[in-house]
């Protein structure tokens, strides 16, 4: 293999490898943020600033630990011999075939894993490329695929456990209590003591490779972890439950978000005069919800009114009911929607958001408009008047590409029709779980801003080191001309660049994701959300520090189940909707490597000179 050929697979190979990462932003960050844009506790926007911030902060810090499972632990490097030439292209072939699967998935809102799409891509172009035997099947000292496709079994069931102890202990400490809200004020620092332990465990704990704590003494490690979870609840305690404390249990809604520097002194804060004769102004975290209130969150506040017994935090189209014929209500006078007409409807609420878009400031509404203004008439493209339009519409649609995503409304473009099968069951699921305070709710909407970021920092210990195994190994291949060592360290700023693609893939696109995860499973609040974020990330970073590859969206999807039955019973969960998760896991793993295997194998069997 020439030089200028080991170059320009290697070149190659990277795209792919920044696209799977793309997609995996895309996808499993969505899936991983969705439970806390969907309980209202952070606005999207909100989301894009704090995953930027410990998504890279995880993969730096923790990242690199997983990548070597990725890059040697399936096909190991002496399976390739001294062909660097065959490495190279084997893990470029690896990137695009995962690549090319969850980015199809992703384009038509369908979630998968891609932790194991990218595994089961390694997998079938080992087949290809040095045969079924060299595959690393078994165990193989806990980095074969048999150690990491246990986690497909074992990530949701432990993730769903821990989800659901921290949930009940929320439940009975707080939830069943006669005044649930001094209780979930005091027990708030708990969070943060917990979620402080895990993140700092987790990188001092067999050391992170890339702060040199690899031989530090166990009295070490205790030390710091203990000292850093403790201090960050004892911080909590002073400046976090003194505010929490004057806003919701004396009411004082005239308290501004930056007094909480004031600490212990807001405890001596007179409440107003008024304070017993009106609730606390907190926003409202029903997932369906009659109509919107001025202390709605930012996302609602441009939300249509829902009808009765609309579904899932879903916004019906307003008017849709009444452009409906008598002749078609059904029983009781509920609409009865054909599948035309509910498809209809979907592009109305479509066109009603870009309508919204469209006057607003800035490039994104000048962009829509430009579009809006310049749309293809009839004809084929080769129309004059079709190619002046498109034209003009190509800034406009880099722009729109760039920016769409974060100006997304989740909670409106959640649409659920009513009376539609899936409208049906999830009102049947919601109505098995209790409904607890908004003002309860409110105080861990806070709690689950610190837990959404303490799932992003465990997501970029992990999914962050799977994306960039098969980019290290590529660089190094191209890099030495050999093949990569099996104990090659994992340059920084591969795990940055690759950190920042996940993070841009979640900002612009994520939405398409997260519009269709929201709700769909179980009934969502603060607290549950943050007992589902909490779970999901100490499972990931238990994992992470075995250095096994497991998917983010599975130990999300199993904790969401876990709370679910929290509720008492079996019919709390959208089985449906969860079966089909599981389905889309299974058979990504025979797509995934087929598509590797054949890209590989037409590759290496290329005619060439």
């Amino acid at each position: 293999m020439a030089l200028d050929a080991y170059t320009y697979v290697f070149a190659l190979g990277s795209m792919f490898a920044l696209l799977e990462a793309y997609n995996n932003g895309a996808n499993d960050v969505a899936n991983a943020w969705a439970t806390s844009v969907s309980s209202r506790s952070v606005t999207y926007r909100q989301a894009m600033i704090l995953c930027t911030i410990f998504e890279i902060t995880g993969a730096l810090a923790v990242g690199a630990r997983t990548a070597s499972t990725i890059k040697n632990g399936i096909i190991p490097s002496t399976a390739f011999g001294d062909n660097a030439g065959v490495q190279l292209l084997a893990f470029a072939c690896s990137s695009a075939g995962a690549a090319i699967w969850v980015m199809w998935c992703t384009r038509n809102s369908a979630h998968v894993s891609s932790t194991y799409s990218l595994v089961s891509s390694i997998a079938g172009v080992g087949v290809a490329a040095v045969g079924a035997s060299k595959v690393q099947w078994g165990w193989s000292d806990g980095s074969g695929l048999g150690a990491i496709f246990a986690g497909l079994a074992m990530a949701p069931f432990i993730s769903g456990c821990f989800a659901a102890i921290i949930f009940l202990l929320i439940k009975y400490t707080v939830h069943k209590r006669k005044n649930p809200v001094p209780w979930a004020v005091w027990t708030s620092p708990a969070f943060f003591l917990i979620a402080g332990t895990i993140c700092t465990l987790s990188i001092v704990y067999k050391g992170s490779p890339n702060l040199g704590l690899d031989k530090r003494p166990p009295s070490f490690i205790a030390s710091v972890t203990l000292g850093v979870g403790f201090g960050l609840c004892l911080l909590s305690a002073l400046f976090f439950v003194p505010y929490v404390h004057a806003k919701v249990v004396k009411k004082d809604d005239t308290l501004k978000w930056w007094m909480f520097f004031q600490g212990p002194l807001l405890f001596k804060r007179p409440p107003p005069p008024d304070a017993e004769t009106r609730k606390a102004k907190v926003p409202n975290y029903e997932v369906v919800q009659e109509k919107t209130t001025e202390s709605d969150s930012e996302d609602s506040t441009t939300a249509a009114k829902l009808p009765k017994g609309s579904a899932d935090m879903e916004i019906a189209p307003v008017g849709a009911a009444d452009s409906v014929r008598d002749s078609e209500k059904g029983p009781g006078g509920l609409v009865e929607y054909s599948y035309a007409q509910y498809q209809q409807l979907l592009r109305d609420a479509e066109e009603r958001h870009h309508a919204n878009l469209r006057k607003t400031k800035g490039p994104l509404g000048w962009a829509m408009r430009q579009l809006h203004a310049n749309r293809l008439s009839a004809g084929s493209i080769h129309e004059t008047r079709n190619l002046i339009a498109m034209v003009k519409r190509l800034p406009a649609m880099v722009i729109v590409a760039l920016l769409y995503g974060t100006h997304y409304d989740i909670h409106t473009s959640q649409i659920g029709i009513r009376n539609t099968p899936e409208g049906r069951r999830m009102e049947r699921v919601y109505a098995y779980a209790e409904k607890y305070p908004n003002e309860v709710e409110h105080l861990y909407s806070f709690v689950q801003v610190l837990t959404a970021c303490t799932a992003s920092f465990a997501h970029g210990a992990n999914d962050v080191g799977n994306a960039v195994g098969v980019w290290a190994g590529m660089y190094a291949a191209w890099s030495t001309g050999h093949p990569s060592a099996s104990k090659a360290e994992v340059p920084m700023w591969q795990l940055g660049v690759t950190a920042a693609t996940i993070c841009i893939g979640f900002i612009t696109y994520g939405y398409n994701i997260m519009k269709v995860m929201g709700n769909k499973l179980t009934y969502h609040s603060p607290s549950r959300g943050s007992s589902m974020e909490m779970g999901a990330a100490i499972t990931i970073l238990i994992f992470s520090q075995y250095k096994l590859p497991v998917s983010t969206s599975m130990c999300i999807t199993g904790a969401t189940v876990g709370v679910g039955l929290c509720n008492g019973t079996y019919k709390a969960v959208n089985w449906k909707r969860f079966f089909l998760l599981f389905f889309s896991w299974v058979v990504t793993v025979p797509i995934a490597g087929l598509i590797g295997g054949c890209l590989m194998g037409l590759a290496v069997n290329t005619p060439h000179w």
